[in-house]
């Protein structure tokens, strides 16, 4: 038997099918009194769609508790930028693990960062926005996530 394989794909890169079936869930999550059929009216797929994916599709964030996520991103040799990044990570409440820094070349530093989410951590996806919106932090991409 073949092991399941996992991807991390951008929205855009996803039919539109999948992210209504996320919808749905979403929608059946908020309203435990919505039956199936209502949800999948409400956002407009068929019943046997929704069956069909239902178990492949999550969104990053609904299944990435307890999980570590190990990001790499460039950034600037700037007192008190990965001060800056730190401090994005703990509003969030993730757990940092590990951080690794390069010496900077160029006056850009090469940084991974381990982190592990925990219940409070909230929605991974605007965490990592957030950091990619942290001055003289560039190209953030998630490397790993067990």
């Amino acid at each position: 038997m073949r092991e399941d394989i996992y991807y991390l794909v951008k929205e855009k890169a996803i039919p539109e099918v999948l992210i209504k079936v996320v919808e749905a869930k979403k929608l059946l999550s908020e309203d435990r009194n919505m039956s199936i059929i209502q949800a999948t009216d409400k956002v407009g797929i068929s019943r046997s769609s929704f069956y069909k994916y239902k178990d492949d599709i999550s969104t990053f964030s609904d299944n990435a508790r307890g999980k570590t996520i190990t990001l790499a991103m460039q950034m600037l040799d700037k007192p008190g930028l990965l001060s800056d990044l730190l401090k994005v990570v703990s509003t969030y409440q993730a757990n940092i693990l590990t951080i690794h820094q390069s010496i900077p070349v160029n006056n850009i530093a090469n940084i991974s960062l381990s982190i592990e989410v925990l219940e409070g951590t909230g929605n991974i996806t605007k965490l990592l926005d957030d950091i990619k919106l942290c001055e003289g932090i560039y190209e953030v991409k998630i490397l790993a996530r067990e």
